[in-house]
């Protein structure tokens, strides 16, 4: 197994930090870059430095110059590559809502009637401290009631016109 660390080395004498970067695109640090900066960023190179070729080999008998600058299209170019994988990813990708879990939670308990935080986690992608966790927090928001039978608490939906006689609180 290959471990690596997981922190930068330092660098050696008279090194900066920036050489070392797997990551560094003309300085820039491609891979903190959103897609559509790297795209953008990988265009601004690539597009003058085709014009140039095209022109330099269309009117001028220095066209051989061109190879001298032509290095710059490989890293650019996989640059371009790289920023189109990102849009490709972000647009296929379905944004996870932050609240999620939660309403993945909130609809057990409607589908279910009432939940131990062990039930919850079968029934949504929760484990069981998160499970425990929230139904403790809605608890206590007054969100949900609280149910003791047996020596277990269950959690459950508030019933419409339901009496204050029923309820108990941790």
């Amino acid at each position: 197994m290959d471990r690596r660390p997981d922190h930068e080395l330092e660098p050696r004498r008279g090194q900066s930090p920036r050489a070392r970067s797997e990551d560094d695109f003309f300085g820039l640090e491609a891979g903190r870059m959103s897609p559509k900066a790297q795209l953008t960023t990988s265009l601004v190179v690539i597009v003058p430095v085709v014009l140039a070729g095209v022109l330099l080999f269309a009117f001028t008998n220095v066209w051989w110059i061109w190879f001298t600058f032509f290095w710059v299209v490989f890293p650019a170019f996989g640059l371009l590559v790289r920023g189109i994988a990102g849009l490709s990813e972000s647009s296929t990708a379905l944004p996870a809502a932050p609240n999620s879990k939660e309403r993945e939670l909130l609809e057990a308990l409607r589908r279910e009637g009432e939940l131990t935080p062990a039930r919850a986690a079968m029934e949504t992608s929760l484990t069981v401290a998160e499970a425990d966790k929230m139904l403790k927090e809605l608890a206590e928001g007054g969100h949900l009631e609280v149910r003791v039978r047996g020596g277990g608490i269950f959690y459950a939906l508030w019933e419409p016109g339901a009496g204050e006689a029923g309820r108990e609180l941790e």
